[in-house]
């Protein structure tokens, strides 16, 4: 497929999700452009905001935009894993009479699947759906059941009511592509939304891409082409926030307590890629990276007690990473502190 073709595809798919979204959607423009690039990268995604915001009624409106199975996990604390991943039952054979054991599957055997407030469930449960998510498949007893494909987890969760919740830990958190603040509509947007909700009207939302052609589209975004300039920049955006590392700022030192791993590095990119051709290029630049820098940067950074007590949050340290980061190749290549990280 050439790259106007390419871009053509990608473009129209995004065009028609979006035509069915608007249907029951207010705004949230970059909310949801942000889950059509985990989608179309193969990434996961990670939405936190407070209740209210519709962040449930955008994942489940997107699933139906697609032609896949959905499925929707409350995460309470009871929940256990077997719960989601299924569990092994025994049934007597009519014919024969004999008892035989037969696996019965859990919600997670569907191609889309909301996990709801996933901060909500202990410990043991949500590492059943890490192992999904990195796996994309789920192991009961000794048996592993592969998930479908294509498989995608799309969680919320609430940050203002912490009691009774279990945080995510940081190797699974490092498993979502991005982690998507939710926000307030504007004005004009809550006035739409007061106007459609409190009077009758159905949507009409109809199904415009299959398991296929999703899968197809996501190779389409593997073959854009990257230049050695842009992994070097994403490159150089990673390792600044690694403490202890040659080159890393001395704000990076003084804030941060654990920086970020090389899938930050993977997911930029691949990002990055995903963006160019829904905005209608078949070339990355360092403007899609650095437009993606926080929605996957901000959920791999520990910021230390110091910064945390002055309200200094990882998306201020992923902004003066942005500033002190040239994005023109022969600046950033000549800058002796670039030189430094890209020695080591």
């Amino acid at each position: 497929m050439d790259d106007s073709a390419a871009v053509r595809r990608l473009g129209e798919a995004r065009e028609r999700i979006l035509e069915q979204m608007a249907q029951v959607i207010v705004g949230q423009e970059s909310v949801i452009e942000e889950l059509l690039i985990s989608l179309f990268s193969r990434g996961h995604c990670l939405l936190e905001g407070v209740p209210g915001l519709a962040k449930t009624l955008m994942i489940s409106t997107l699933a139906r935009t697609l032609n896949l199975s959905f499925s929707r996990i409350q995460f309470t604390p009871d929940l256990m894993p077997a719960d989601i991943t299924g569990t092994e039952i025994i049934e007597e054979n009519r014919t024969t009479g004999a008892r035989e054991r037969r696996f019965m599957e859990g919600p997670l055997f569907s191609h889309v699947v909301l996990a709801d407030e996933i901060n909500r469930t202990p410990p043991k449960t949500q590492a059943a759906l890490l192992e999904a998510m990195q796996e994309r498949q789920v192991t009961v007893g000794r048996v592993r059941h592969p998930l479908s494909d294509p498989f995608f987890v799309l969680a919320t969760q609430n940050p203002i009511e912490q009691e009774g919740t279990y945080p995510l830990p940081e190797a699974q958190q490092d498993r979502f592509m991005f982690k998507v603040f939710v926000k307030y509509p504007n004005f004009n947007e809550e006035f739409e939304v007061a106007r459609r909700t409190t009077a009758i009207q159905a949507d009409d939302i109809h199904p415009v891409l299959s398991g296929e052609e999703i899968l197809e589209l996501q190779r389409t975004v593997r073959e854009v082409p990257v230049t050695d300039h842009v992994i070097r920049y994403a490159l150089s955006l990673v390792r600044q926030t690694r403490v202890g590392e040659p080159g890393v700022p001395d704000f990076v030192e003084e804030m941060i307590g654990w920086g970020a791993g090389p899938r930050a590095v993977q997911f930029l990119i691949l990002g990055g890629k995903a963006r160019a051709l829904l905005q209608g290029r078949s070339h990355v630049s360092t403007d899609d990276i650095q437009a993606l820098a926080k929605p996957v940067l901000r959920h791999r950074l520990v910021v230390n007690f110091a910064a945390e007590s002055e309200g200094i949050t990882a998306d201020d340290v992923v902004e003066k990473l942005l500033e002190v980061t040239p994005t023109k190749e022969d600046e950033l290549t000549s800058d002796a502190r670039f030189q430094t990280i890209f020695a080591s």
